[in-house]
């Protein structure tokens, strides 16, 4: 089983609850069995994959296979092409080198509902949307590269994963995917050959 969530800021990417103010993916009816394909962070939003399917979740999060995730990205001011292309060169960040992205303005900003809470407002200072596509998610990466060039983001919502998009799905909602949503999912992911298609031996539902 592959899910598509569209989680809402707020929404840790686990079903434990953490003992902090954030809510769980258990009050959205998720199936059992199921574990994210990687992360969200709570105040980010947008395309989540859950599977029970523990080839397909190595597939899909190992960074070799250069799989790639699609964002919309609202940041504080109105970045140069100058920064998008230092962006999209690699950034130095703390201990690593970001992989080369892709970065782009977004002119027109995407029309998307309005977040809750709001994002902070500062009169005195533009904002703007870009789209940025990558094949790698360390630990809140793209806020941390936004943040590098002088541009904090404000709302970051994951649009895509390989080719297939969040669309129209609404937030706090989710729908299992169908043949070929899936070969949009596995876009440009390569599979190593050693694996078998099987979910034996993949660890037992811990979450609840």
């Amino acid at each position: 089983m592959l899910i598509a969530f569209h989680k809402p800021y707020g929404v840790l990417s686990h079903f434990t609850d953490d003992g902090s103010h954030w809510r769980t993916l258990k009050e959205f009816g998720i199936p059992r069995g199921v574990y994210p394909v990687g992360r969200l962070d709570a105040d980010s939003e947008g395309l989540l994959l859950l599977s029970d399917e523990g080839p397909l979740i190595d597939l899909l999060l190992d960074p070799k296979h250069g799989h790639r995730r699609g964002y919309w990205v609202q940041v504080e001011n109105v970045p140069t092409p100058e920064t998008l292309a230092k962006l999209e060169g690699g950034l130095q960040i703390t201990d690593y080198t970001t992989r080369p992205c892709k970065a782009k303005l977004l002119d027109p900003a995407p029309e998307v509902p309005p977040r809750d809470p709001p994002i902070r407002v500062r009169p005195s200072v533009p904002d703007c949307w870009i789209a940025m596509e990558l094949t790698e998610g360390k630990n809140r990466q793209v806020r941390r590269m936004t943040a590098a060039v002088g541009h904090p983001t404000l709302r970051l919502i994951r649009v895509k994963i390989g080719n297939f998009d969040l669309g129209t799905l609404p937030a706090g909602t989710w729908r299992e995917l169908n043949l070929d949503d899936r070969k949009l999912v596995l876009a440009g992911a390569q599979p190593r050959k050693a694996r078998v298609a099987t979910t034996h031996g993949w660890p037992q539902n811990r979450r609840r």
